[in-house]
């Protein structure tokens, strides 16, 4: 992408929001996907995220205060709203967000958009067993290969918890395959 201060100035000036806008869209539908997805494994659900994400960001763009990059802002959004999400349809359910989400990792199989094989669908079993924030550190170093600098910015902690949490999260996930 150009220049990102240029692009901000883009996207806050009415006369080239929209192209500016569709132009981010266009640039982040895919990764900011593939985010969303691995956080809340279906995806349907995965594209209503996806799409509240974008009305967040564009509401928001007048907030956006450049003190982070555009990108570590914008998937803060959508790791809120995966989260967020994931607490509504646990709570409409009337059980913890930890069971949907062994409920969704248990029906991987079934999901035609899910490309994995037994072992992938295992991994996000085991996944599901950490504790919240081990799962978003975990998935975003394994699938995403985000760096721990990008990380500490997108999730507002340090870099040396994010790696103790990676550490504890793939220790229990062998643990997890050592007796499953």
């Amino acid at each position: 992408m150009q220049d990102e201060k240029a692009f901000i100035a883009q996207l806050l000036d009415p006369k080239t929001q929209n192209d500016a806008f569709r132009q981010l869209v266009s640039q982040y539908s895919r990764p900011l996907y593939s985010h969303i997805r691995n956080i809340v494994l279906n995806h349907d659900d995965a594209d209503d995220v996806l799409q509240n994400t974008f009305i967040k960001v564009f509401r928001n763009l007048s907030n956006f205060k450049g003190e982070s990059k555009l990108f570590s802002w914008i998937y803060r959004i959508a790791t809120n709203e995966s989260l967020t999400f994931i607490s509504q349809k646990a709570k409409k359910a009337g059980v913890s967000n930890q069971e949907i989400l062994e409920k969704q990792a248990q029906e991987l199989h079934a999901d035609n958009y899910f490309s994995g094989d037994e072992i992938q669908q295992k991994l996000q079993q085991a996944i599901t067993t950490l504790p919240e924030k081990q799962q978003l550190v975990f998935k975003m170093r394994y699938f995403e290969e985000i760096g721990y600098e990008e990380m500490s910015e997108i999730l507002d902690t340090s870099v040396g918890a994010l790696k103790a949490s990676y550490h504890h999260a793939s220790k229990k996930i062998e643990n997890y395959f050592n007796t499953h």
